[in-house]
This record gives structure tokens, sequence and C-alpha cells, in this order.
């Protein structure tokens, strides 16, 4: 599927964002465009985040982008391992540099930027040990 923001290339290119940001940690990092959804709040996002089982990690330290670039609505939820080590300070932050940028048409730079960033968090709090098994596909979902 293709969104409106971003080019097949691009959507390409967060991809192998999220495959680079993985490779040093445990963690799993989805990114999930929504064209749908009216009714856009955290509940929607977490919704999501249930059915592509997100919370079903191991170490429950996967993080999900959750986008709506019609309705203008960005939600990221991280999975409680993550959120208890890095805080909803960091969320925040992430949330406005992403709707900064946004707002100036920035759409592929602030989601390949804020991908690599998490992969680095999840590296700090979960580096890989041993095989490091890549429990959720790495592909970008449409709704």
């Amino acid at each position: 599927m293709m969104s409106n923001f971003l080019t097949n290339q691009q959507l390409a290119s967060l991809v192998e964002a999220i495959q680079s940001a993985e490779q040093h940690s445990t963690g799993e990092i989805r990114v999930h465009i929504d064209s749908n959804t009216e009714d856009h709040h955290a509940e929607t996002a977490y919704q999501v985040f249930k059915k592509l089982d997100m919370h079903k990690t191991a170490e429950r330290n996967a993080v999900l982008f959750h986008i709506n670039f019609e309705k203008k609505y960005l939600t990221i939820i991280g999975d409680v391992g993550i959120h208890e080590r890095v805080q909803q300070e960091y969320w925040d932050h992430l949330h406005d540099y992403i709707t900064s940028e946004f707002a100036k048409g920035n759409y592929h730079k602030a989601l390949k930027s804020a991908i690599l960033e998490t992969g680095l968090e999840l590296k700090k709090y979960f580096p890989v040990q041993g095989e490091n098994t890549n429990e959720l596909p790495n592909e970008i979902t449409f709704s």
C-alpha cells in the first residue's frame, strides 16, 4: 500500500532503518500508518499494538509508531519493558521532535531519525546477548 506522504522508496528506507535499529538490541520497532480511523486517540493505537502482537515480545520491549498523516495524529507506544527504563519524558521528547518535523513536511526524515534514536535506546537497555531473534516482522503496516 502507498502513503500519500511517503514514496515507496522512502517506505523501503524506513524498513531498512528498522532493521538497522533492531540489529544491536532485542527490541522490536513497528510503524503503522492508519488512513481509516476517524477517531484518533491512544486506545486506537493500543488496539493496533495488540493486533500486531507487540505485547508478546520476550522482554516486553516493542515500540510502535502509530501515524495518521491526514489527521496529523501520532502516538508512540513503548511496551512496559522499555517504558520503565526511558520514562514518559523520553516519549514526549520523541513525539515533539517528530511532530515538529511533520509540520515542516519532513515525514521521512522525522520517522527515520526517530526509529534510529529508538534503536539506540533499545540497545542501551536491551543489548543482544547471544542470538538475536527477530520476534516481529519489520514491514510497515497500513489500515
